[in-house]
């Protein structure tokens, strides 16, 4: 028992060092292939540097590297990640902002298409797949994710129209200055970005479910302080009523993040293989939920 929580205590952050690697990479190389290849501009903090690289050389003939400029607007960010997000969430985040700042700079610009369509779908996909590798894994690519997170955890609200607002700004300044074709086809490449988080990222959504079941309080108390310690649920309650057939049931009530609807469903019908659940998406939620908070 020994050496397997010593071998878990070593396999942990070996895996999540390994997992924020791979998502800095991917950054990395779609910052050196679909984004070059279409002109593009990504969306937040790297869609500035970008376009500051962009205007230094067209009218300064300035060829500025990209961590010269990544690594510095992400100052305000990283120190935000810090003070109020968490310090191991804030240091791998550094180090992916630092590698991929270095890795795209190294790496040659390569074309795999020049398809424009193809390349603003694309390349909105593998950022995608980069932003939630790293997110999964407890790190962030920077810029707008810090400030993302911080809005959704310690205001209780969510952080899009000012990354609605940067985004735009981004792209009306680019249009002006360079066309607006490009600038157009970045938000495709935005729009594939942001869908690709929205279906593999669901820490900040959340779902209720309704379950009827002769077991509430084994339920109730499982949740509460079972395997979940508390740590998902924001509030859970009993409701008696009656059913079709005239016997008194009781329902419980509890709000859970997304990504672990399957696993307190999974837990649910281990108690009650009987018991009925109505599970709902959530579009807004007021009040106190306990979210554990990063470290």
């Amino acid at each position: 028992m020994k050496i397997e929580r010593q071998k878990n205590h070593i396999l942990g952050p070996l895996f999540q060092f390994l997992a924020v690697t791979f998502g800095a990479v991917l950054f990395a190389i779609n910052l050196c292939s679909f984004v070059p290849a279409g002109g593009l501009y990504p969306s937040g903090f790297s869609g500035i540097a970008i376009l500051i690289q962009r205007v230094c050389a067209k009218f300064f003939a300035l060829d500025i590297p990209f961590t010269a400029l990544y690594i510095p607007i992400n100052l305000i960010p990283i120190y935000i990640g810090f003070k109020y997000i968490g310090k191991r969430f804030t240091l791998y985040s550094l180090y992916v902002i630092a590698l991929t700042s270095i890795l795209t700079d190294t790496i040659p610009k390569f074309v795999i298409t020049e398809d424009m369509l193809l390349i603003s779908v694309f390349g909105g996909i593998l950022n995608g797949l980069a932003v939630v590798v790293t997110l999964l894994a407890g790190a962030s690519g920077g810029g707008m994710d810090f400030i993302s997170i911080f809005m959704s955890e310690r205001k209780g609200k969510d952080a899009w129209n000012l990354i609605l607002l940067t985004n735009s700004l981004i792209l009306l300044t680019a249009g002006c200055i360079f066309g607006f074709e490009k600038a157009l086809y970045s938000i495709i490449f935005q729009y594939c970005n942001t869908q690709i988080i929205k279906l593999f990222y669901k820490r900040y959504q959340k779902h209720t479910l309704l379950i009827i079941t002769d077991k509430t309080q084994e339920i109730y108390e499982q949740i509460r302080i079972g395997v979940f310690s508390g740590k998902l649920i924001v509030k859970v309650f009993f409701q008696s009523f009656l059913a079709d057939e005239g016997a008194e049931r009781k329902m419980l009530y509890s709000v859970v993040n997304s990504d672990q609807v399957s696993t307190v469903i999974n837990i649910i019908k281990e108690i009650d293989p009987k018991a009925f659940i109505n599970s709902l998406k959530t579009e807004e939620l007021s009040g106190r939920f306990y979210k554990q908070k990063k470290k």
